[in-house]
């Protein structure tokens, strides 16, 4: 049988991308699978193949379909041909289907005329989330209320002096406030926030709503998978009874070390290795739920079509794995560092006659580390495509991203730090300040600007005019600065020059003074002439 080189799509990160993954591979295998005509018990079958040429092609069409993996198996291709049976994608010659019970064999099978592709759930009308950031002075979630109701601050002309000096002239007085302390609860949602919109920006999604339930994200998990860490990056658990079990810990680190065992003694007989490593795949398999949680099986999903751009996916991982809860970090850490070693240990003997030791270690563990609460048709292979990678980048993927870290820490102790309050601000009236903005039209704010300051600066006008203990000089220089700053209050203080020269009346009697001093003093030498030739 030929075969027929494909150029499937990759599947981009997003909502339902294990659905429009079924649908996609579902479309190739209609399209590509080879049809022929048949003999079985005498009659001849147009248009049909065998479960054992459906294996083959199908197999190969996964292996080198860049949305699974290459180490996609024969026996994983039979369960995925079975779950085409049960939901009608293929039927067998006679047109039954509705059961798993397809088999590796030369049974004839066939296409129905309209293969059924899985329906998109129905989402709600399109909306951009913005993961909100909380601010550091928040009111606590139980006493915020919608509306504040806030008393109206009246200043008096001396506070709006200071408030206004600097457009006069000059500089106030300041003062160090120190910010509201942090609480525990505000550390956590700025953490929750940052990592969460960290991950919507590297995913490029508008919303995470449709992979990810944000509200199942516990920040004190997040807290702990970064701080609380041995030197080695591994998760150090302070509920000692959630850890793995002695002996199974000491049957992976046998493996993960091999020949060099730290816990147990050198074996005395053949297959030692073998049942060590059975120790170890049946306490996994036996697990509940996968290591990566339920919850968070559709956001791993999403970040495996990012694996072309592998700077990309790696960072992706990194952010996902610090929302697991810490247990389950620890043992993922610990579970794929053991795989990822003993995939490349040389001295290890095989564990497997049939099969290779990397891809004995997919195998056996994917479904251990992601599967669906509800048995998605495709888990098993992109289970498999995630374990690869997580083996082939393990030491990048389990550490602490660096750059996110540092970009939270930088933003706490930005909310830390002092900031500078003139005298005289609303900090320093009685009535608390409101703890949000409200916006307002702009004919509103146009009003608020040209009427809102005027009666205070009237007031401080009238004081500046009135100061008696000012010198004329500096009284002038103030209200040469006022006029430049607030021209309208000012004109309708002195509408005319006849007014503004009201308050310097001595300005008109100096005048003659110095007009007749100018006059004498040209007469001076011609009148010492004049007495000298007398």
């Amino acid at each position: 049988m030929s075969w027929r080189p494909l150029e499937p799509r990759l599947v981009e990160p997003g909502p339902y991308r294990a659905t429009r993954l079924w649908n996609e591979t579902i479309e190739l295998f209609r399209g590509g699978m080879p049809l022929r005509k048949h003999r079985c018990h005498f009659k001849s079958y147009e248009r049909c193949f065998t479960a054992s040429e459906a294996v083959d092609w199908l197999h190969r069409l996964l292996r080198h379909n860049q949305n699974f993996s290459p180490e996609v198996t024969r026996a994983q291709t039979v369960q995925l041909l079975k779950k085409f049976l049960k939901n009608h994608v293929i039927e067998d010659i006679k047109g039954k289907w509705g059961k798993e019970d397809f088999e590796d064999n030369s049974h004839l099978y066939r296409f129905p005329p309209f293969s059924p592709l899985k329906p998109y759930p129905k989402r709600p009308p399109f909306r951009k989330e913005i993961i909100k950031f909380p601010n550091w002075d928040d009111i606590e979630k139980d006493t915020f209320q919608e509306h504040i109701p806030m008393k109206q601050i009246t200043l008096n002309s001396e506070m709006w002096f200071k408030r206004h000096s600097i457009a006069i002239g000059e500089v106030p007085t300041c003062r160090l406030v120190h910010r509201r302390q942090l609480t525990e609860a505000n550390i956590e949602e700025i953490w929750k926030s940052m990592t969460l919109s960290h991950l919507q920006k590297i995913l490029g999604l508008d919303s995470l709503e449709d992979v990810l339930d944000t509200k199942l994200v516990n920040p004190k998990h997040i807290i702990q998978n970064v701080y609380h860490i041995n030197k080695q990056g591994v998760v150090i658990l302070e509920d000692k009874s959630k850890e793995l079990p002695h002996w199974v810990l000491s049957a992976m680190k046998c493996l993960a070390n091999w020949p060099r065992c730290p816990d147990l003694k050198q074996p005395t007989y053949s297959g030692f290795e073998r049942d060590v490593f059975r120790t170890i795949a049946d306490y996994y398999g036996h697990m509940k739920e996968p290591l990566l949680t339920f919850q968070f099986f559709d956001i791993f999903v999403s970040v495996l079509g990012l694996l072309q751009k592998e700077t990309l996916a790696i960072e992706a991982l990194q952010v996902c794995c610090l929302l697991l809860p810490p247990e389950n970090r620890r043992k993922v850490q610990l579970l794929i560092t053991m795989m990822a070693r003993i995939s490349i240990n040389k001295d290890l003997p095989p564990l497997c006659d049939s099969v290779g030791t990397r891809t004995l270690m997919v195998q056996t563990f994917s479904r251990s580390v992601l599967r669906s609460k509800d048995e998605v048709d495709l888990d098993e292979l992109l289970a498999a495509k995630l374990v690869s990678f997580l083996m082939d980048n393990y030491q990048k993927i389990l550490n602490i991203p660096c750059a996110l870290k540092a970009a939270i820490e930088e933003h706490v102790t930005h909310l830390r730090r002092v900031q500078i309050k003139y005298s005289g601000a609303d900090t320093d009236t009685t009535t608390p300040a409101p703890s949000f903005c409200h916006q307002i039209s702009t004919d509103e704010f146009e009003y608020q600007r040209t009427n809102g300051c005027k009666e205070p600066l009237a007031s401080l006008l009238e004081e500046i005019t009135k100061d008696t203990e000012m010198s004329i000089k500096e009284k002038k220089k103030k209200l040469k600065r006022f006029q430049k700053s607030y021209p309208d209050v000012y004109k309708e203080r002195f509408p005319t020059r006849e007014s503004e020269a009201v308050l310097f009346p001595e300005k008109s009697k100096r005048k003659p003074m110095l007009l007749m001093w100018a006059f004498k003093k040209p007469f001076q030498p011609f009148q010492r002439t004049r007495s000298f030739r007398m």
